[in-house]
């Protein structure tokens, strides 16, 4: 018999091959068979894919799609099995630069085999052997089931990956410093630099405690003109060892406000501040922010290692990719510059108006609620800020992390500037999950928080401040009675 004779006609122990491998050596002469075949092998390419080639095809190919398959779903197991039981060593896993590049490549790599499985698949049925209406819809039937894991892994390498692994450049390197006193503690700064703005202090200070433990957060709000400040040791107390002072220069001066040390210790120094604190720019930071940071610690009586500065233009970005945030507005506010003389009602210069009751605000509406300072006083705004950012703590789900990632990396990069090392964020994810659910705690600077004078603090003030705050992170033990 000749080689080149119908596969059917070769016989093997009383059987022909077709009738012992059908899939591989098909009947085409029979339209219903090569139909049944056809869905086999589209069905089997999209459960296990490189199975079709094992069966019908090359079984090279075959085999480098099962593995394909089996790698990833044995590294998609390892990671959820890593994220129920050991979530900071996933998170140590994953932020690293090398390891998001080599996620991206192997789905991307994924993503073109899967497809190229499926256009082979199709050579496999011999579509023209497969009736008229049936040939239609396994073309059709093929290529839907193709495209929706060969999509999900390239949107997972380009919405998710990628933005998570250009989000790591926002974090410094090097390793991180132990919690004080059972907690780690955080600058943030807010800048006045949104729209309409020409400068650049902090306009919003408060410090962030997080329970190494627990998770539980507590918000510390200190007043933008909070004055005289001390310093912890280091070079302001050096210069100030009786607390911020102002001056009153014909070129360049400021105030005794604490949002001033910018002007003191940057703008109106020829070397910038360089000599002040030489390694701030190497350790992801500024003379102005160490500066804030020794007189924060020294107001609130613990360790500030880190800092997190905060871009106005940013913050409303952040916003906008979370899908807004909701909020229970107290009193109508005014949008916009603000008042061109002393005393000028705010109806003839406001752009709009932020109504009271309950809002769900886009970005822009954000910032104005956050900013506005005409027609209330600086306490309210304080205590607006600090309502946003237990607004989005509370309102950042997993759920919307997770279907607007894309977007809110993108936002945190131009929002954010930080000193935080990116050996720190196992430790962070694991807070952030403790935290979720917690009532945050806050302390105002206030003369309604703390009862003090912003503008003429006393040393008395400072060591009552200070008792305060220990008390709120450190609450005493209630002592046990026993009954009669």
């Amino acid at each position: 018999m000749s080689v080149l004779s119908p596969p059917r006609s070769v016989p093997t122990r009383g059987r022909s091959i077709v009738e012992e491998r059908p899939l591989r050596h098909p009947d085409t002469s029979t339209p219903g068979v090569m139909s049944r075949r056809a869905w086999w092998l589209v069905a089997s390419n999209f459960l296990l894919p490189g199975s079709a080639q094992i069966l019908a095809g090359n079984r090279r190919l075959g085999r480098a799609g099962l593995v394909s398959t089996l790698v990833m779903w044995v590294l998609l197991a390892a990671s959820v099995l890593l994220g129920l039981m050991w979530r900071s060593a996933l998170t140590t896993i994953v932020a690293s630069w090398w390891t998001l590049t080599g996620v991206q490549v192997l789905l991307w790599v994924y993503a073109a085999l899967w497809v190229l499985l499926t256009v082979d698949t199709l050579r496999l049925v011999r579509l023209p052997r497969v009736g008229g209406r049936t040939r239609a819809a396994v073309t059709v039937v093929a290529l839907v089931l193709a495209l929706v894991p060969a999509s999900a892994a390239a949107y997972t390498a380009q919405s998710v990956v990628a933005p998570l692994r250009s989000g790591l450049s926002i974090f410094a390197s090097g390793p991180s410093v132990p919690p004080s006193d059972g907690y780690y503690n955080f600058l943030l700064l807010g800048a006045d630099s949104g729209k309409g703005r020409d400068s650049m202090r902090f306009d919003s200070i408060s410090v962030v405690s997080v329970n190494a433990e627990s998770g539980a957060v507590a918000i510390f709000g200190i007043p933008r003109d909070l004055r005289h400040v001390p310093f912890s040791d280091g070079p302001m107390r050096d210069l100030y060892p009786d607390g911020f002072e102002g001056h009153a220069g014909q070129s360049c001066g400021w105030s005794s406000g604490i949002n001033q040390l910018m002007n003191a210790v940057e703008t109106c120094r020829d070397d910038r501040g360089a000599s002040l604190y030489p390694d701030a720019d190497k350790q992801n930071s500024t003379p102005a922010v160490e500066a804030t940071k020794d007189a924060a610690e020294a107001i609130l009586g613990i360790k500030i290692p880190y800092h997190v500065f905060i871009d106005m233009n940013g913050f409303a970005d952040l916003v906008d990719a979370l899908g807004g945030v909701t909020i229970t507005v107290k009193d109508r506010l005014p949008e916009g510059p603000g008042p061109r003389y002393p005393d000028q009602p705010a109806e003839d210069w406001a752009t709009g108006w932020i109504e009271k009751g309950k809002q769900h605000m886009d970005g822009e509406t954000a910032q104005w609620y956050a900013r506005s300072r005409y027609t209330t006083s600086d306490w309210d705004r304080m205590r607006r800020q600090r309502e946003l950012q237990t607004a989005i703590l509370a309102q950042a789900t997993p759920s919307t992390v997770l279907t607007r990632f894309s977007g809110i990396v993108s936002a945190g990069k131009n929002l954010v500037q930080t000193d935080i090392p990116d050996s720190l964020l196992p430790y962070l994810v694991d807070l952030g999950v403790k935290a979720k659910g917690q009532k945050v705690q806050n302390l105002e600077l206030t003369p309604k928080g703390v009862n003090i004078d912003p503008d003429n603090p006393t040393a008395a003030d400072w060591e009552k401040i200070r008792g305060m705050v220990d008390t709120m992170l450190h609450p005493p033990t209630p002592t046990p009675t026993t009954a009669p």
